[in-house]
């Protein structure tokens, strides 16, 4: 958001500004040092079961507006034991980016976690990550996942701006706490201690999260607040102690601007020398100083300093000395989002699995739609945060917030987001740190697209300040010609490329290879300088556990994508054709395979029940990749990642640490992570096999080891490169095909997933899907944003 509106005013009299003093240098330390980014992913479902795809759409905002400090975004997938499943680099356009990940067979049933992040959010608290949980079910897992509903809840009390001062009137909200779902509806009253038959207030739920209350606090006095939920559990709260002097800011709103009331106790000189700042996303929008010795004022802020837009006012009061007094935050017209619809020509037909569409009349603001059709399984206990809730709360507050989608609801009630607010805290900054000068910490700079850094030697040796002819090309690009000259340490650099396919990359010591008999020893081994950033903090709690019980009952939504699943194998079975000379490729490579395992291995590591990948002849795509370590995610069963302080992988097998050998010698991960794959000729994963235990063996090229395709190619030094990870197309199924008509029960949750649909040859946007076989509750989600960042949003449930 712009800021466009500044008030400097004065209530009560007039004053003039010190020249340059602590507030304003913390705002001007503010304004330069902490622009922020957020991230939001929508999901195309909220439960998967292995074989499914995780098709993702993520927006990256900088306050209300999409972020354009950022174009590179990290999405990552950990399992609950903070094991890094799987992850991807997607491209940003415009804060927008979308991409896929595959649940492979080798998952085991868990509670699994999605994490979003660039790499200038690294450098401020790592709780603003995004953070998803993300249910996986795997049949044939021998634990079961389960959702505890034994809900157990805490709650506490919030007096308006943080103050509870004697004989002023007070504003109090009431927030519930849980690991779970909280209960759907609470009640309470406030005693005071000494008299705790007599109820000095009372309160009901606004919501689930939230219910506030007023009172009139008096010194000396202890209050207690009584909470009891619709099940009867009941909790007891002490309300802050009761101070005989201080300040309390009080907030009210219409549609003129926010109304403030400032009531004071036992100040000496009453409000004179106080100095009231509102930011809004860390932007200075209000001012104003005091000059009154009155113990009130009160003034109205407009809703200008928002530009007349929804938005979070963070409304600070600072006493003479320019210390923090009282602080409040404020919903700016949360009733007044400012949202475009998209005008839709929709006509749906009920029948089982029959085909329907919709068009999205073209408008030329809007060039492209993110668009999900899903069945809704409409739940008792909704939990939802859309990229309305996320954009405007929980994008900058880090406090678990039960279904946070309801406060942007069209029938939403203002005072529930009004409690919350008072509720919460802004912390996206400090005005302590800011007030002291200090600066984040700035250790990750925002680079446009992908840079490497490459070290370049020749027979093993550096070799620093020589020519290298560089030809870089992927599948679908011509050859470009890159010269580079190396370093004073032996290193070259490459800056800003954009690549989402494999990127080859054939080398030379000078433009003519033929005029030099140094080519064939010369090795570049690159290093990704844009790179993921190890998560620090531990994985939020879950009300997810395991049982060892294969009985437990799948819940119906768990049902029909397991039966999901049982179709798309059924489907798969049913179009499998094994060709006499495939089973004869095969059958060579297996044995190509065995030779190699029978030349590299001792007996020491030789185990009938190991996991061989044979890099020679095959897995080509290995080459993609920047360690063999990350290469071999997802691809064993039982094999999982973690990832150190220094971003080297760390292998387990089963929950147990696997040790790393290097042609048969033990070595750590940070060796491992520097070893060019291109060197590499097998891998083997032995789990609690041979004499090693769990271990990963990693054996290197000999000089014959060359696969037969490559023997009569002439040799050149190359590499290959992996750039921003491609998402995988979604498809729509062939429900005339001959497979489909054998399905009994189409149960498909997703009907349609398309992350950036646009015109197609002057013909309007259109969605495409067919219906499953129960063909009503189609929940249809389209987003866009136009060039003024503008959202155009739609969510609504068809029948």
């Amino acid at each position: 958001m712009k800021k466009i509106f500044i008030f400097f005013l004065y209530v009560v009299g007039m004053s003039l500004f010190n020249a340059q003093d602590k507030i304003d240098k913390a705002i001007q330390n503010l304004e330069q040092n902490y622009t922020q980014e957020k991230v939001y992913l929508l999901l195309d479902k909220d439960k998967y079961v292995v074989g499914d795809n995780i098709y993702f759409k993520s927006f990256v905002f900088n306050g209300y507006g999409r972020s354009t400090i950022s174009n590179t975004l990290f999405v990552e997938l950990y399992d609950h034991n903070k094991n890094l499943v799987d992850k991807k680099t997607v491209f940003l356009k415009d804060g927008e980016g979308d991409g896929t990940f595959v649940l492979n067979d080798f998952l085991n049933e868990d509670i699994y976690f999605v994490r979003a992040y660039t790499t200038w959010m690294a450098n401020f608290p790592e709780e603003f990550n995004f953070m998803k949980q993300v249910p996986i079910y795997n049949p044939n897992s021998e634990q079961k996942l389960v959702l505890d509903k034994n809900t157990k809840w805490t709650a506490s009390v919030f007096p308006e701006s943080g103050t509870f001062i004697d004989n002023i009137p007070t504003k109090v909200a009431v927030r519930l706490y849980s690991q779970g779902v909280p209960p759907t509806s609470w009640s309470g009253y406030v005693i005071d201690q000494e008299k705790p038959n007599e109820k000095l207030a009372t309160f009901k739920s606004l919501d689930q999260n939230v219910s506030a209350f007023t009172i009139t606090p008096k010194i000396g006095k202890i209050y207690k607040a009584i909470i009891e939920d619709n099940k009867g559990a009941k909790q007891t709260i002490p309300l802050p102690a009761v101070s005989n002097s201080g300040i309390n800011l009080q907030l009210t709103g219409d549609e003129k601007g926010i109304n403030y009331k400032l009531k004071g106790a036992n100040l000496t000189q009453g409000f004179q020398g106080y100095t009231i700042v509102g930011t809004i996303n860390n932007q200075l929008v209000y001012r104003a100083n005091i000059k009154t010795t009155a113990s009130e004022a009160s003034s109205q802020i407009p809703n200008k300093v928002s530009n007349d837009e929804t938005s979070v006012l963070n409304l600070t009061i600072f006493d003479e000395k320019q210390n923090v007094a009282a602080q409040r935050l404020f919903f700016i017209n949360p009733k007044k989002l400012n949202l475009d619809e998209p005008t839709l020509a929709l006509s749906m037909n009920n029948e089982l699995r029959a085909f329907n569409s919709f068009d999205i009349e073209p408008n030329e603001d809007y060039l492209h739609y993110t668009v999900l059709v899903k069945e809704n399984n409409t739940t008792e206990n909704k939990n939802e945060n859309t990229i309305l809730s996320a954009k405007w709360l929980t994008g900058d507050f880090t406090s678990s917030i039960f279904n946070p989608s309801q406060y942007f609801e069209k029938n939403s009630n203002p005072e529930g987001i009004d409690a919350l607010l008072i509720s919460e805290k802004w912390k996206r900054f400090d005005w302590e740190s800011l007030l002291a000068g200090k600066t984040p910490d700035f250790n990750y700079k925002p680079q446009k697209n992908l840079s490497f850094k490459g070290k370049v030697t020749n027979n093993g040796r550096f070799i620093p300040n020589k020519n290298i002819s560089l030809l870089l090309k992927t599948e679908k690009s011509d050859k470009n010609f890159v010269p580079a000259v190396t370093d004073d340490n032996g290193f070259i650099y490459l800056d800003n490329i954009y690549f989402d396919e494999p990127l080859t990359i054939t080398y030379y010591l000078n433009k003519d290879k033929k005029q030099s008999s140094d080519t064939d020893n010369l090795n570049i081994n690159f290093q990704a300088l844009v790179t993921n950033v190890p998560m620090k903090n531990p994985l939020p709690t879950t009300n997810y556990h395991l049982v060892n019980d294969k009985s437990v009952p799948a819940d119906p939504a768990v049902a029909k994508a397991l039966q999901n699943r049982r179709n798309r194998q059924g489907i798969d079975d049913f179009n499998k054709e094994t060709q006499i000379e495939e089973v004869k490729v095969v059958a060579k490579k297996v044995d190509k395979k065995d030779e190699l395992d029978k030349k590299l291995s001792s007996g020491k590591f030789s185990s009938m029940n190991a996991t061989i990948f044979d890099l020679v002849n095959e897995n080509k795509d290995a080459q993609t990749s920047q360690n063999i370590l990350q290469w071999l995610q997802g691809r064993a069963a039982g094999l999982t990642f973690t990832m150190d302080s220094s971003g080297n992988y760390i292998p387990s097998i089963r929950g147990s640490q696997a040790s790393l050998y290097l042609d048969e010698m033990p070595v750590d991960a940070s060796m491992i992570s520097s070893l060019p794959i291109s060197s590499i000729a097998m891998v083997k994963v032995l789990k609690n096999d041979g004499l090693v235990g769990n271990a990963i063996a990693i054996y290197t090229r000999r000089g014959d080891m060359i696969a037969e395709e490559d023997k009569n190619v002439e040799k050149v030094n190359k590499l290959v490169l992996k750039g921003y990870d491609k998402s995988v197309e979604f498809e729509l199924p062939d429900i005339t095909g001959d497979a489909y008509k054998k399905v009994t029960k189409d149960t498909r949750e997703t009907l349609y997933w398309n992350p950036s649909l646009s015109e197609d040859g002057g013909l309007a946007p259109r969605a495409k899907f067919f219906n499953n076989d129960e063909a009503k509750n189609r929940e249809i989600t389209i987003i866009s944003f136009d060039k003024n960042d503008k959202m155009l949003y739609y969510n609504e449930i068809i029948k």
